[in-house]
Formats: structure tokens, C-alpha cells, sequence
């Protein structure tokens, strides 16, 4: 997922620099929509193996 998010970034960096601004706004909406997600995805899996409840838990 992350590697989604970087690549809508990267999209949006190319489409800024060659003047299409309504595809680099579009893309760079999706990346960060999808950052976000990851984040959030990320803090609960760290907060599930800090509390314990992971599936890695022997």
C-alpha cells in the first residue's frame, strides 16, 4: 500500500512539473489518502504487539 502511495506521489511530482495541475492535484489526493492508511494500519499493528494481542504471540 505504501508503495502505491509513492507512486501516486511520484505521478503527481511528474504531471507539477510538466503543467498538468488537475492530474497532479488528483494524484497527489490519492497519496496521501493512501499514506494515511498505511499509518493507520501501521499503529495498530504496533500497538497490537505492543499490548500482546499479535498474532505472533507464542
Amino acid at each position: 500500500m505504501l508503495k502505491w502511495a509513492i507512486v501516486f506521489a511520484v505521478i503527481s511530482l511528474v504531471a507539477g512539473v510538466l503543467g498538468f495541475t488537475g492530474i497532479a492535484a488528483g494524484a497527489a489526493g490519492i497519496a496521501k489518502v493512501l499514506f494515511f492508511v498505511f499509518l493507520i494500519a501501521f499503529i495498530v499493528v504496533v500497538a497490537m504487539i505492543v499490548t500482546g494481542l499479535g498474532l505472533l504471540k507464542k
